[in-house]
């Protein structure tokens, strides 16, 4: 039988959380939710659906537009860039994985920080790279230790900003420290997923940087706040050069039609976007207040989700998965929670009442 190379198969897969049929069906509950995936509760703007339903009538019989011209160019408005400094993928996360597999070697290193989102180091190792883990420190990338970690063999080093799974977020001034001291030809990857629910004024503008043609790739997605987890399309934002080499990479037609077209209308739909961040917001602020009278302290997030140090997670989860709220484990010592519905977060309130949880 034919073996993958050894930094294949050194690879652990990605592990995501189960459908709610399918836990239903193996534990035999019925009603569950889901508060383990970040995503919005309320669904996708009307006008998107809208769209999508005209587009299954219409073009799946069709390839779809191969450079996204008209999503491409409705973001380039919404964000004063040119067209051709977007690069359109199927969900940031392949985003991610064009950009390393365009940029990094094999040998070469990339600096991300742990605990954050997995999918880097995966994408680091498929290709041959090294991942260079710095601990965060209180919850947040520590950028200072990250540009220590920097060596000559350093190619890449991503920052999630709001992280994940901590949601926590790096501010103005020490991700202008950060770019002051960091050498050229190094691409910093900003994975900024969740910077629609970011409330904290201080939050770092990667943009400055972007126009002033540094290496940067800032990377967005529709599966958050807009609510097309399930159409898988998502953009980055780079100088001209970075997107043209990077386009090399990207397979031919790799977003589907449906999903171009959905993303072009909940662009548009500002009330939407407001709604849902209104919905987030007062969730945050519930889930803050009910938590710490359990004497459990969450990390203060400026994402759509809430990280929580609690001891024996993983017996917690499943007691919490037998109550049919499914959450997060993060290791032994944490749990997340996605900032659901009210009625939603009240019923987690409730499930967490009846265990013994200890921060």
């Amino acid at each position: 039988m034919i073996k993958a190379p050894e930094h294949i198969s050194a690879l652990r897969p990605y592990i995501p959380g189960k459908p709610i049929e399918e836990l239903e069906r193996e534990l035999g509950i019925k009603n569950s939710i889901k508060l383990a995936s970040n995503e919005n509760p309320i669904g996708p703007s009307p006008a998107a659906v809208r769209a999508i339903t005209a587009g299954f009538k219409k073009t799946l019989n069709r390839y779809p537009d191969g450079n996204g011209y008209y999503l491409k160019n409705t973001l380039a408005e919404k964000l004063s860039v040119k067209p051709e400094e977007i690069i359109i993928g199927n969900g940031s996360n392949e985003l991610l994985d064009i950009a390393v597999r365009t940029f990094l070697a094999p040998g070469d290193e990339a600096v991300m920080a742990h605990p954050s989102f997995v999918v880097y180091s995966m994408a680091v190792q498929a290709a041959g790279g090294k991942a260079i883990h710095v601990p965060l420190r209180d919850y947040k990338h520590d950028l200072d230790a990250m540009l220590s970690a920097v060596t000559p063999k350093t190619k890449m080093l991503f920052i999630a900003n709001p992280n994940n799974p901590t949601g926590t977020m790096n501010t103005k001034e020490e991700f202008d420290r950060l770019m002051s001291k960091i050498r050229d030809g190094i691409l910093v990857v900003v994975d900024e997923a969740y910077y629609e629910y970011v409330t904290d004024t201080g939050y770092a503008d990667s943009f400055k940087y972007f126009r002033d043609s540094r290496d940067i790739l800032i990377l967005r997605t529709f599966s958050k706040i807009y609510g097309l987890a399930g159409l898988r399309i998502g953009y980055g934002i780079a100088p001209q050069e970075i997107i043209t080499e990077m386009n090399k990479v990207r397979a031919p037609f790799n977003t589907n039609s449906i999903a171009q077209k959905a993303a072009i209308e909940a662009l548009k739909d500002k009330g939407h976007i407001k709604k849902s961040k209104g919905i987030n917001d007062k969730g945050k602020k519930y889930l803050y207040k009910e938590l710490s009278s359990l004497g459990i302290r969450p990390v203060p997030t400026e994402a759509n989700f809430i990280y929580m140090p609690v001891a024996d997670s993983m017996n917690i989860y499943k007691k919490l998965l037998h109550a049919g709220v499914i959450v997060r484990p993060m290791g032994p010592d944490a749990i997340r929670v996605t900032i659901g519905l009210p009625e939603e977060n009240k019923r987690f309130i409730n499930a967490l009442k009846k265990l013994k949880v200890e921060s």
